[in-house]
């Protein structure tokens, strides 16, 4: 594959830029284009060194909904205290930045599992999640669902520090 040029790059990126802009305007419903996105991007073919293998299986497997939901458990929480939270929990392993965490609460308040509140009603501030009924099911879920794989990620890393360290 010949790299293009930088002028041509500039070219396809206000092309796609101007193609997304087009299909968003034609769906009147913001999640519609949203989930339109989405699918798209999970369609795209990934090379196999395109990501961490680790944090990208724990993303996959839903570990971060996961982990938002029973971070919430404990009473209501807002997206930089759950980002400083997951971090502290897997010793910065798992990075979440603001651009991941603030679309996944969105989703997860469309969904009915989480009930956003601002703090100052009066004025955008910080917005504060809470668990629904429908949030601590979904978490009950999860829980069941996604202990085989993190059993299987301590089991791999048990081994891999016994034949390295032979400990």
């Amino acid at each position: 594959m010949v790299p293009m040029s930088p002028p041509s790059k500039r070219s396809a990126r206000r092309r796609a830029t101007r193609e997304a802009v087009a299909r968003t305007t034609q769906v009147t419903d913001a999640r519609e284009a949203a989930h339109s996105l989405d699918v798209r991007a999970e369609r795209r073919v990934r090379a196999p060194g395109d990501r961490d293998p680790f944090t990208g299986e724990l993303r996959k497997r839903e570990i971060l909904p996961m982990l938002v939901l029973h971070f919430m458990k404990g009473g209501p929480s807002y997206g930089n205290a759950l980002i400083e939270k997951i971090a502290d929990v897997t010793a910065g392993v798992l990075h979440v930045n603001p651009n991941t965490m603030y679309p996944l609460l969105r989703q997860l308040e469309a969904r009915g599992l989480v009930e956003g509140e601002w703090e100052h009603p009066e004025r955008r501030s910080r917005r504060y999640y809470s668990l629904t009924s429908e949030g601590r099911a979904e978490y009950r879920r999860l829980v069941k669902e996604v202990r085989p794989f993190l059993d299987s990620i301590g089991r791999s890393i048990d081994e891999i520090v016994k034949e390295v360290y032979g400990a």
